[in-house]
């Protein structure tokens, strides 16, 4: 059947923690029927330092400690308070899921930021980013692996039923690619990583993964040229927002690399944006559906892989609402069920 889940991002301070987690468990369980549901642990980004994603997975890295620095997040000497503050912060949403989860068992996905992404956006504690240091960026890929790992564990240990599928954020991985980010200095730019490089980096982190039992997504935004690489990295499954590809959601090259994912097993996760809504008639769905099912049809794959898929909305900003989030995922359900009955005709 085709599915829904979402990011992690929430709307919300310090006291929402646990109703956010049951309004997304609650809200997923209530899909149409014929839709499977895959919840998310919830991330509530805007309760400060250690709650955004950069931090948030930085402070996962296993031996590699991180601080907030002039820039941004960097890589630190020792643990210190911004790290406890987003270990802390992690443990909160954990202790939450706890109890909105309570006897569930069942799919669920935790969302982090990818390796490349990652070293793309941490800054070394005395230069420049990461990813300009390939030996810093290979033990970043691994430290990550490793606290990943661990985080699995916190997470099965909190709800023992958990079937976990991890979403490898990778939104940056095309401007590694091509070599555009630019220096601390600003006057030049990081040498780009080839197709090779970039599967080596992937592939640990995607290894882990497995290693503890979960599914791995590596999501790439509009990014569709990093769909041979995630596939050759190991991943069950790509995500591509689809409203990104442009001119409706079709763009050929990237459909095709999408279907030869598909015919190697790889799933797709396809994002899709917030519903245009019409005073009259409301939500037209039906511009969600042809965004998919239209590009589907259009590059052969058979109707029946329809099932396979799993919606995602596209991330909202931060100034969504709760019920612009709530109403995103009760779409998506809709959309999923009218996909679902294309795949059965």
């Amino acid at each position: 059947m085709t599915a829904v889940s979402g990011h992690g991002a929430w709307p919300g301070g310090e006291r929402d923690v646990l109703e956010a987690q049951q309004t997304v468990l609650g809200d997923l369980a209530d899909l149409p029927t014929g839709v499977d549901a895959v919840p998310f642990l919830t991330q509530l980004t805007a309760r400060g330092p250690g709650a955004g994603p950069t931090g948030r997975t930085g402070a996962l890295l296993a031996g590699m400690p991180v601080e907030i620095g002039p820039h941004g997040w960097k890589l630190a000497d020792r643990p210190g308070a911004d790290q406890r503050r987003a270990d802390a912060l992690r443990g909160e949403d954990l202790a939450a899921l706890a109890v909105a989860a309570h006897g569930y068992a069942g799919p669920l996905t935790l969302e982090v930021t990818g390796p490349w992404t990652l070293a793309a956006e941490l800054w070394s504690a005395r230069g420049d980013r990461v990813l300009a240091d390939v030996g810093a960026r290979g033990d970043l890929a691994l430290a990550l692996a490793a606290g990943i790992g661990e985080h699995l564990a916190e997470l099965r240990a909190q709800v023992p039923g958990v079937d976990a599928v991890v979403q490898l954020a990778e939104p940056l991985l095309g401007q590694v690619h091509a070599g555009v980010l630019p220096t601390f200095s600003g006057y030049s730019r990081i040498r780009g990583v080839d197709g090779p490089g970039v599967v080596d980096g992937l592939r640990p982190v995607v290894e882990a993964v497995h290693d503890a039992g979960a599914t791995a997504v590596v999501h790439l935004g509009g990014t569709w040229v990093g769909i041979p690489p995630a596939v050759l990295a190991g991943a069950d499954a790509v995500g591509l927002d689809l409203s990104a590809l442009g001119n409706g959601g079709w763009n050929e090259r990237a459909w095709e690399l999408v279907a030869r994912a598909t015919e190697r097993d790889v799933a797709l996760w396809a994002g899709l944006p917030p519903a245009t809504v019409s005073r009259c008639a409301g939500p037209q769905l039906g511009e969600l559906v042809r965004l998919v099912a239209e590009p589907w049809r259009r590059i052969g794959l058979p109707a029946a892989g329809l099932t396979g898929l799993t919606l995602l909305s596209a991330p909202r900003t931060s100034a969504a609402s709760v019920d612009e989030h709530r109403a995103g995922l009760a779409n998506l359900g809709r959309v999923a069920e009218n996909l679902s009955e294309r795949a059965a005709a």
